[in-house]
């Protein structure tokens, strides 16, 4: 089989898989959905090792599948570009989706919607695959949209629920508005360059590099500046950054497997993958540079302090997400693409290990998420109790294990940036540190350990009540998952534990990415970081001596003592600080700010237009008016047709008279 074939099977594996259990779903049965979509899924995991193995080997491919429309010189196509990056992503999309399809046999074992949610999950895999192996901005856009529109159907795929149909809607309207940037940017970039395919695209931008454009009169803006923060516009909605980010937490309405695969692992970090893909472009532009590395720095760290109050165990896990999504973006921002990468690799498989340890322990307490209604887990739940652990602890950046490797070189770039706006970003991800221990190990004490509480509470689930009555009931002891629950989260944990420290030196101080990502010689962080690597090992022993260790350390400590020994304090300080913790429990007010700012002003602006545009100006003016004038001018016409002849007569003598006497003033 040539390797051409081989990267064809890869995206359309999945995808034949979701047109079987999403068509003919009905016929294939249950067993037969879930057959067809994991082969589908494992058949595109082999084939993107095997692309993968070509890739270490030397060969890249970068060239058109399919033609589908020629405009003068323009061309839109299918192609692929298979370098290193690519192949990275391609391994880490399928695994997480594999794991996530077994999972979803036992999540989803009673749910009427069994066939369709695995159509639309193998669809989702084939969309991210799309969009991370095009090679032009086309499919990226087809990619882009694709995900978005999936995680729509995903996130309210339980549609007889309102929280979920709002959830969903919320989630398709914020991404709507970062992708109006977004396609803006692919705009400029064709109406500049003349081109959609990246290699040209490429090559051309440094001749563009001093290139202006007016956005209005007399103001001149670089063309790559504009550039590149229309094209981060689209990925502040993908990937949920401040201010588009509101939209990612409502979207745990959604079944717990698609939040492992789509809001940890893989659509949300379609947005970092891009700016990575585009670094021969960003870094022509040190003002898109900075813009990126500040909103990747607030969401990073006042991202975090929202999920110290949150009380819903996938939310605390949702608001986890955003703020490393915001690690990501300052290392963007500090031209370490090869660092934001590496994080969104090792953070996919511990934050999917932790999403699905989240919905083994939603399993066990029949629905409950509220995390204070549980505790005391850890006897009944041994394998979940240590995922959860593993999951936790890379997390929050333990020496030797996967998140401590990325999460520490982010920090060490931050610091080493000269450029404006790295301070405030160096200190952000610095105190988002011990924020992101104190939240997670508030949430594993809560959940594990401490007295049991779990026969306090009532189910406040995810799912709608018909299910979770029908097949979870209440009461009852919790008890360990399934395999096909608890197999995936083993799976997941093993390169949580071992992957940072495996890859970091190839992917961050080696040749692994090669020409896939393009850092300019004026950006010199990665050169600075490669000075003070000295090996993985050497470097999780040098971890005790720095700060971000012991604000870790910190923050566990803390949520050791809050939630443990002294329960009472928090409740205390809660108290004290009222307004802080209702800013926090509101999430700083944004979703009112956008319901009365955007959603009201909205309707206020279309009401508007509708009574004076459509019914005063339209109806009222034009086409009422235009029925109104040809009436009266009708009834003037009726008076004078009177059907006398005298009254004609009249009129004739009239007229007579009348042109007589203009005849005699223009004559004399």
């Amino acid at each position: 089989m040539d390797m051409q074939t081989l990267y064809l099977i890869v995206p359309l594996a999945p995808l034949l898989g979701a047109i079987v259990a999403g068509l003919f779903g009905r016929w294939v049965g249950r067993t037969g959905a879930h057959v067809v979509t994991i082969a589908g899924v494992a058949v595109s995991l082999v084939a993107s090792w095997l692309v993968f193995q070509d890739v270490r080997a030397g060969n890249i491919f970068n060239g058109t599948v399919y033609t589908w429309m020629v405009l003068g010189d323009l061309s839109f196509e299918v192609g692929f570009l298979i370098d290193s990056l690519t192949a990275m992503m391609m391994l880490v999309v399928t695994f997480v989706s594999l794991m996530v399809h077994v999972y979803t046999i036992g999540y989803m074992h009673d749910d009427p919607g069994y066939q369709r949610f695995f159509s639309y999950i193998s669809l989702f895999t084939f969309s991210m695959l799309m969009l991370v192996m095009s090679n032009n901005f086309l499919q990226l856009f087809f990619g882009w949209e694709a995900v978005g529109l999936v995680s729509y159907l995903l996130i309210g795929f339980w549609y007889t629920k309102e929280t979920a149909i709002y959830a969903n809607l919320k989630a398709f309207l914020v991404n709507r508005v970062g992708d109006f940037g977004f396609i803006l940017g692919i705009g400029l970039v064709l109406a500049h360059f003349g081109s959609l395919d990246y290699a040209t695209v490429f090559a051309k931008a440094p001749s563009l590099a001093n290139e202006t454009i007016s956005l209005w009169p007399d103001t001149a803006w670089s063309l790559m500046t504009v550039i590149g923060i229309l094209l981060f516009v689209g990925a502040m909605g993908k990937s949920a950054q401040f201010p588009l980010h509101v939209w990612l937490p409502d979207s745990m309405e959604g079944p717990t497997p698609i939040s492992a695969l789509i809001h940890a692992a893989t659509m949300v970090t379609a947005g970092i993958f891009m700016v990575a893909r585009m670094s021969p472009l960003y870094e022509l532009s040190d003002v898109a540079l900075s813009f990126i590395m500040v909103i990747g720095a607030i969401t990073a760290l006042f991202m975090g302090f929202l999920g110290i109050v949150q009380n819903d165990i996938k939310r605390v896990v949702a608001y986890s997400t955003l703020s490393q999504l915001g690690y990501m973006t300052v290392a963007l921002g500090a031209s370490a693409y090869s660092v934001a990468v590496f994080h969104l690799m090792t953070h996919a498989f511990f934050k999917a290990l932790l999403f699905l340890a989240a919905g083994s322990v939603i399993i066990a307490m029949h629905h409950n998420q509220d995390i204070r209604y549980m505790g005391g887990l850890k006897k009944y739940m041994p394998i979940t109790w240590v995922t959860s652990l593993i999951g936790s602890l890379a997390l929050i950046g333990t020496p030797f294990l996967s998140g401590f490797y990325s999460k520490e070189t982010i920090i060490e770039a931050a610091k080493l940036s000269h450029l404006p706006g790295s301070t405030f970003a160096y200190v952000a991800v610095l105190a988002g540190v011990f924020v992101t221990a104190f939240y997670s190990f508030r949430m594993y004490f809560l959940v594990f350990h401490g007295k049991e509480r779990f026969h306090q509470g009532h189910a406040h689930g995810n799912e709608p009540d018909a299910h979770h009555d029908a097949h979870h009931g209440h009461g009852g002891a919790p008890h360990e998952t399934p395999w096909v629950v608890t197999g995936p989260l083993l799976a997941l944990a093993l390169p949580s534990l071992a992957i940072g420290y495996m890859t970091i030196e190839p992917m961050l101080f080696g040749e692994f990415f090669g020409k896939a990502i393009y850092v300019a010689d004026r950006h010199p962080v990665m050169h600075e970081l490669n000075q003070h690597f000295h090996g993985p090992w050497a470097m999780g022993l040098h971890a005790v001596m720095t700060l971000p260790f012991w604000l870790a350390v910190a923050g566990v400590g803390l949520a050791a003592f809050f939630y443990l020994k002294r329960p009472d304090i928090p409740a205390a300080l809660a108290r004290r600080f009222q307004f802080l913790y209702q800013l926090l429990l509101n999430k700083y007010w944004f979703d009112e700010l956008y319901s009365w700012v955007f959603a009201k002003g909205a309707r206020v602006l279309g009401g508007s237009l509708w009574r004076r545009g459509d019914q005063g100006l339209i109806d009222g003016l034009v086409v009422n008016g235009a029925a109104h004038l040809v009436e009266r001018f009708s009834r003037l016409a009726r008076v004078l047709q009177s059907g006398y002849i005298y009254h004609y007569a009249f009129a004739m003598l009239t007229g007579v008279f009348a042109l007589v006497t203009w005849w005699f003033v223009r004559l004399y």
